[in-house]
């Protein structure tokens, strides 16, 4: 089974030497807090739920899927313990409004966090999508 390892570096490199994050960042209204320092430890703490959480279960959810019996559906084994991981640890609303419970951190940022969730883990990755309100 492949393991998904989170190209680290190279979103450091877009971030940080394309985009320059820290000057754009600063510039943008509520954001004054998403310095590199943050912006860096956001991204390797999103890597590690990205490798050890969603990696792992990637082929379990190919091999059994969601099962619908009696009006109730059932998800592969650890896609709702990895959701509600992902729900504890504050990942949806990284990039949302605070007015609206978010973190009001540059969407961005948020980018590069569904990058590897996605890359990690397709199937998983449409769960909190479902439940996204733009």
């Amino acid at each position: 089974m492949a393991e998904y390892k989170a190209p680290l570096r190279d979103m450091q490199f877009m971030l940080n030497d394309v985009l320059e994050l820290e000057q754009h960042y600063q510039s943008l209204p509520g954001c004054e807090d998403a310095t590199p320092d943050m912006v860096s430890a956001i991204l390797e703490e999103g890597a590690k739920f990205a490798e050890r959480v969603l990696s792992p279960i990637n082929q379990v959810g190919d091999q059994q899927g969601c099962q619908f019996n009696e009006g109730e559906v059932k998800t592969p084994d650890g896609f709702a313990e990895a959701y509600n991981a992902f729900v504890e640890g504050g990942w949806p609303s990284l990039a949302h409004d605070p007015e609206w419970g978010g973190q009001g951190l540059p969407e961005s940022l948020g980018i590069f966090i569904n990058e590897m969730v996605g890359s990690a883990n397709w199937s998983w990755s449409m769960y909190p999508g479902l439940s996204m309100v733009l």
